[in-house]
């Protein structure tokens, strides 16, 4: 691989490297990442679901029975659930969805943008 490409690993390898190896290493790269999301997605969901069980079953115990008059912040009524479980949904969601932007959106630097920038910081001298 070139120096560029090993000083900036988000290159395009082979347009900076002109090689078939390099664009064969990029795709590895890449499925690799999509692989490990996939792992986190499921073991997200996996904990999502047993998170709100676990919820589910204390909530039901403490108030005696089904949400019939609503969630509230106290644990204490009868009939009303607290709905402290949407916090940590929610994080783990976002947290999940920036780790999906940045395998699927990831989109590698390519010559083209490289020279262009070079151009412009020439244009400035």
């Amino acid at each position: 691989m070139s120096l560029l490409h090993e000083a900036h690993p988000d290159v395009d390898a082979p347009s900076v490297g002109g090689t078939e190896d390099g664009a064969r290493q990029q795709a590895i790269k890449q499925i690799e990442r999509r692989r490990h999301f996939h792992i986190e997605a499921g073991v997200s969901a996996v904990l999502l679901v047993l998170l709100v069980a676990t919820w589910a079953t204390s909530e039901y115990r403490n108030a005696g029975g089904w949400p019939t008059h609503g969630f509230s912040q106290s644990s204490s009524i009868p009939h009303v659930w607290n709905y402290w479980i949407v916090y940590p949904v929610v994080v783990i969601s976002l947290i999940l969805a920036g780790r999906a932007w940045s395998v699927y959106g990831h989109i590698p630097i390519s010559e083209r943008e490289i020279q262009r920038e070079i151009e412009r910081e020439a244009g400035r001298s």
